[in-house]
């Protein structure tokens, strides 16, 4: 059931491999082990894609993809998923892992007013910095944790349940 469901959803492979800014990995993109789904690949690619979407860079798609490759799991879910955080989800995610960055630190009495001004961006970065930066990297391993153990109890569950199905249909 998840690699059905999954597989719906995933891009083409040979638009992935050549797409221009993944020129940059040249033949490692090719690697077989990058392009196939199974129950370690997707819970790795879950894994490296929750990651990277709590990375507060504009190229996250990047990250993604250098993380598939360099821990051999699915490349097009890994790059796929960091798109959890878009432009419509990064304000409230973003305010969500600044206010655990604070929790975290102990900065409850924080007040927080947000400027869309580039004055704003250049002084909160000694405010805001250190409690959002530190919220990232939390929300981004926990994100990624569950990612990965939940794909892969999904994954053992599903086949499990089929088997369970298929030896009721022999009786």
């Amino acid at each position: 059931m998840p690699k059905k469901t999954i597989k719906r959803f995933m891009p083409d492979h040979a638009k992935i491999r050549n797409h221009k800014h993944l020129k940059i990995f040249g033949s490692l993109v090719h690697e077989p082990n990058l392009w196939c789904l199974n129950r370690r690949s997707a819970a790795g690619a879950f894994a490296v894609g929750l990651f990277f979407a709590f990375v507060p860079v504009p190229f996250q798609m990047l990250l993604a993809a250098g993380g598939a490759i360099l821990f051999r799991v699915n490349l097009p879910l890994s790059v796929a998923l960091v798109w959890l955080t878009n432009p419509v989800t990064m304000p409230p995610i973003f305010y969500g892992v600044y206010k655990v960055g604070s929790l975290i630190l102990g900065r409850h009495g924080d007040k927080f007013h947000f400027e869309p001004t580039w004055d704003w961006l250049v002084g909160s970065i000694e405010t805001v910095g250190p409690a959002f930066l530190l919220g990232c990297l939390v929300c981004a391993s926990v994100a990624s944790l569950i990612g990965y153990f939940g794909i892969s109890w999904l994954w053992r569950y599903s086949v499990a349940k089929s088997w369970q199905k298929r030896k009721e249909q022999r009786r």
